[in-house]
Order: C-alpha cells, then structure tokens, then sequence
C-alpha cells in the first residue's frame, strides 16, 4: 500500500454488544470510527439475558444504565450451579438478569450513533490486504449492497464473534480445547414450564427455564453423551425438544420456539491480542462455555479497556506503545475466565464422576472467604491489574483496581466517580485541596479532568484512609496514588506521560 490516507482511524467488524461499545468509547476519545457488519437488520435472538456487575459498572460510568429502565439484580449466584449468595461481598450482587440480548445492541447502537459512530449493516468482511503488521494503515475489502469496497483505516478491531473471519485473515493464533459435547438453547412458547434460574442437575445432564414474559421461556438444555457437532447447522424445535424429554419427561413437542440454537464447551483464546493494526475484542478473543453470562460482559470491558486508549493513539496525542498494555491487561482477564468456566462445566455437567466435587463445593461456598472469592471471579469484581512500580504508592489497595463508588463532595455538591467518568476522560480526585497537584496536571487539560473533592468516610476499614489524591484512567481503573506518605506526589508526571501521552 502506498501513502497514508484513510478512510478513518478505526474500523470495527462486527455490531454485536463488544463491537457497538468500543465505537462508542472511541468516539468519546475523539476517534473517527466506522463500524462493519454483515448482517443488514439487527438479530433479534438472544443469547445474552444480562450482564454481570462489573459490566453495569461500566455502563453507569458512561451514563447509559438509565436507558435499559429499571434493572433486575440477582442477590443470588453460583458457581458450576452451587448457588451462594453475595452477601460476602459489600454492596454486591450476580448482575442483571432478564435483559435481553438484542436490547442491550440496541442501546449500545443508538448511544453510538448519537456520539457519531458510523455504522454500516450489510457490509461484510471479506479480506485483509497485506501489511498490516508494519504498513501505515490497514486495508480491508468488503461485500455491500453496492458491491465490493475497499476501506482503509489507521487499525482494525476484530468483534466479529468466534469464528471471527478478521481474525483468521490476520494470523491470529486461536489455541485450546475443542468441543466435546453439544447442548441447547432456544426461547419456547406454549410450554408452561417451572422456572429453573440457576439450572437443575438431572440424572442425564442439566437443564435450565427462565421466564422473558408473554409466555416465553428460555430453555437450556445439557444432555450427557450427545456429540459435538457443525455450530452452524440448523437445529430443528424437535432435536430440542427431544433432548428436553430425555433429560425432565417432560413433553414440549406441542410447543413451538421463536429461535433455537445450539452451542459448545469449546475452550479458545488468542496468542496474542494484537498484530500489528489488528486487534480483537469480545468472543473474536475468548470463547467458552456460557457459564453465569460472562461472555458478553467481557466482550464489553475488553472494548471499556481498549476504546480510550486506542483513540489516544489514533489521535496521535499517545504512542504506540500504549496499545501493548491492552493484551497486558486483559489477556490475563480472558484466561482466568476461561478457567473459571471449564471450572463450572466440570463441577456442574460432569455427570456422577463430578458429584464429590459437587458436594466438596457445597461444603465450601458457607465460608464467606469462599463465597468473596468465588462471587469476585463470576462477577469479574476481582479484576486487578498490574500497573507495575511506576504508581506513586506502589502498595496502594486501590492500585489496579476500580474506584469504588464512593459519594465525592466538592464545591457543586455531592458526585460520584461514575459521574465524573461520563465523557470518556481521566480524572485526578485532589482529595487534599493541593494546588501543586492541580498545576502538575495541568498539562494534560483536555485528558484529565481535576476534582478537587473529599470522600464521604466509610464504615470499617477504609482503603482511602490516608489517601491524597488518585488518578483514575477513562476506564475506571486506578491508575496512580498519592498519599500522606508521599506529599511531593512522586511519578505523578511520569504516569500521566504514560497513560496519556506527552504534556502539551
């Protein structure tokens, strides 16, 4: 390819819920962005029927929660269908249920849209030309309603699903465990079944009912034994309700399916999260067992984590160099979540060899340590990322992690960290009214917001006892602490450089 003009910074293949929220974090950032996607109408099939807590977190930093309506959240858990309550955990719960899939693509799309992403359906991925891993842009050619295309951009964002066609014309590695066993899910009408939320081991495999209301249930159906087949073959309402039989007895043939689907324990992940000015997101990154709906919930922090920081380089107000801290971070989420789902499948649908480590997890999940950790990892409110030495108080507890959503007072009232985050920009919180903090900040006016605000005291310990002042990154993560320890505010400039770019 010669020269360097593009079409637009980014291109996004694929608008699924991965794929709408990262055209949205980029525009935020000020990147110009155009988002791919084969299909030309919106699937209205649900796979998803919510999102975890972290997820709504992220949500709520961008504003967008009020515009699901009131959300149903989930007291209750479980991990490889041992149901635990989080109580453990302060303030926490499972995440919300009962939100349909295509309404959260709907949502994500139209705040999209209105930050001006451009989104064009009917526009399918067909190939990469070379040089993308050194060239200066990328180059990718298209199917449309009006014929091939050719659109170039400065990167490419594979969030085109698990058989991700940009992934695989990339190079990219996709190693792990192929499928073993196939099961089934599908939205049924006329069968007047009992709830079963949190799935019900049977003799034979494990079924799950969830009401979605006007008598539609979602079903999920486990049969032991049955092979690994073609995902994309279709699956008739019949083979559905046959395995339904053979597991509960129960006889749903005179029922009918709005959709019916069927899926895996195929276990996957990328090498690697980018080559060159390709990277991947979502379901194009990680595939696994859909254990507690964790799948579409980190398809949406991958695209959280990566969507700032790649428009920072489009920019070109940060390096190159920023992007490699995107596969540092959450290579590292994804290969814990496949863990944690092989994990579920083994102790939920291993049949009677799995039952002692049933009843082992049974025992477990009464000590509240038990319960944290688990109701950390199926929530993904465990996250903590190395940010290495360079952080100010290197031993900080908030180091790495979220901002907890603490009530922030200042000079116009009360706030909230999610608050502030809502345009997409960093925040430094001065928590101890220190100009020479505000002035060492002011390079990056425009990147970082400042709020001079103190933290409403907390009950029992309280790990912003001591703390003068944080950096919180567009992502909601921490980034830097200062504290009474440290009152010259030490590596402050050096981090702001590092996640940011150049003052200026």
């Amino acid at each position: 390819m010669e020269g360097t003009a593009v079409d637009t910074d980014v291109i996004v293949v694929g608008a699924g819920p991965t794929g709408l929220m990262l055209a949205g974090e980029l525009r935020l950032g000020g990147a110009r962005v155009i988002v791919t996607e084969k299909l030309t109408d919106p699937a209205m099939q649900s796979r998803g029927l919510g999102f975890t807590a972290r997820t709504m977190e992220s949500f709520d930093q961008r504003g967008l929660l009020p515009r699901w309506g009131e959300l149903e959240t989930m007291p209750m858990g479980h991990f490889g269908g041992v149901q635990f309550d989080y109580t453990a955990l302060q303030d926490a719960h499972f995440g919300a249920r009962g939100v349909l899939q295509w309404r959260t693509e709907e949502v994500l799309e139209t705040w999209a849209g209105e930050l001006g992403a451009d989104i064009r359906r009917g526009w399918e991925f067909t190939g990469l030309a070379d040089g993308f891993l050194d060239g200066d842009a990328a180059e990718i050619t298209l199917n449309t309603p009006e014929g091939e295309q050719r659109l170039r951009a400065s990167y490419l964002v594979a969030c085109d699903g698990s058989r991700s066609t940009l992934r695989r014309a990339a190079g990219f590695d996709f190693p792990g465990t192929p499928a073993t066993r196939k099961m089934y899910v599908a939205d049924v009408v006329g069968c007047d079944l009992r709830p079963r939320y949190l799935g019900e081991k049977l003799p034979n495999g494990m079924v799950m009912v969830g009401p979605l209301g006007d008598g539609v249930d979602r079903i999920i159906a486990c049969p032991h034994g049955t092979p690994a087949s073609d995902r994309d073959a279709i699956v008739p309402f019949e083979e559905v309700a046959d395995a339904w039989e053979h597991l509960t007895g129960e006889d749903i043939h005179g029922g009918s399916a709005k959709w019916v689907s069927s899926f895996t324990d195929a276990t996957r992940q990328t090498s690697e999260y980018r080559r060159g000015r390709v990277l991947v997101a979502g379901d194009a990154a990680h595939i696994h067992l859909p254990a507690g709906g964790q799948g579409l919930s980190t398809g949406v922090q991958d695209a959280v984590n990566l969507g700032w920081k790649l428009a920072s380089v489009a920019r070109g107000t940060a390096p190159d160099t920023l992007l490699d801290s995107y596969h540092a971070e959450r290579h590292p989420v994804g290969k814990r979540l496949l863990m944690n789902t092989r994990a579920q499948g083994t102790v939920f649908l291993g049949g009677e060899q799995a039952e002692p480590l049933r009843r082992l997890f049974t025992e477990l999940v009464q000590y509240d340590e038990v319960k944290r950790y688990l109701a950390g990892v199926v929530s993904h409110l465990d996250i903590r990322y190395d940010l290495g030495e360079d952080t100010g108080d290197a031993s900080h507890p908030l180091l790495g992690r979220r901002m907890p959503p603490r009530l922030l007072v200042g000079a116009d009232g009360e706030t909230r960290i999610t608050q502030l985050l809502h345009p997409g920009r960093g925040v430094l919180l001065d928590l101890a009214d220190d100009a020479g903090l505000r002035g060492a900040a002011a390079g990056w006016k425009g990147r970082v917001d400042v709020a001079t605000v103190h933290v409403k005291p907390a009950d029992g310990a309280d790990p912003l006892e001591g703390t003068t002042a944080l950096l919180v990154r567009p992502d909601g993560y921490v980034a830097w602490a200062g504290t009474s320890d440290d009152p010259a505010a030490q590596g402050l400039a050096a981090t702001l450089e590092r996640w940011f770019g150049p003052a200026g």
